[in-house]
């Protein structure tokens, strides 16, 4: 399931980490995903005081991909803080639902590498979609 672009997806949300503004969780995260087209986008974690005002690496990705003229993703990496793998959380795993389809790869990655590769389908079973409208 790990296609060819996966260094460069892992290479671009390694580096988009690095600009996360995690000030109060200190847990950067940094999402890159494969667009129709093979660009890579991507996003990290931007934190606020106002802990619910807070958006996710996956949200700010798809803003960016919104805003560049796409509207499918491909493939997703993500990358968290520490030793264990970086899971979307279910709020973006619906947000990934709707540019993505449910056999889209997700790398759940660290800083050091992949650790775990899920469809969407599998991390989000049974889920409601545009096609449910």
């Amino acid at each position: 399931m790990i296609s060819n672009y996966f260094d460069n997806l892992f290479a671009a949300a390694k580096a988009v980490r690095q600009n996360a503004h995690a000030p109060y969780s200190k847990f950067h995260v940094g999402a890159a995903f494969l667009t129709e087209d093979n660009s890579i986008i991507v996003g990290c974690n931007v934190e606020n005081a106002a802990y619910p005002q807070s958006q996710c690496a996956e949200a700010s990705a798809i803003g960016n991909l919104v805003s560049q003229g796409f509207n499918n993703i491909i493939e997703v990496v993500v990358i968290g803080s520490g030793d264990i793998l970086a899971s979307p959380c279910g709020g973006c795993r619906q947000r990934l639902r709707e540019f993505a389809s449910l056999d889209t790869p997700i790398h759940m990655c660290n800083i050091n590498g992949h650790l775990k590769t899920l469809t969407l389908a599998e991390l989000l079973p049974d889920s409601f979609g545009p096609e449910n409208l």
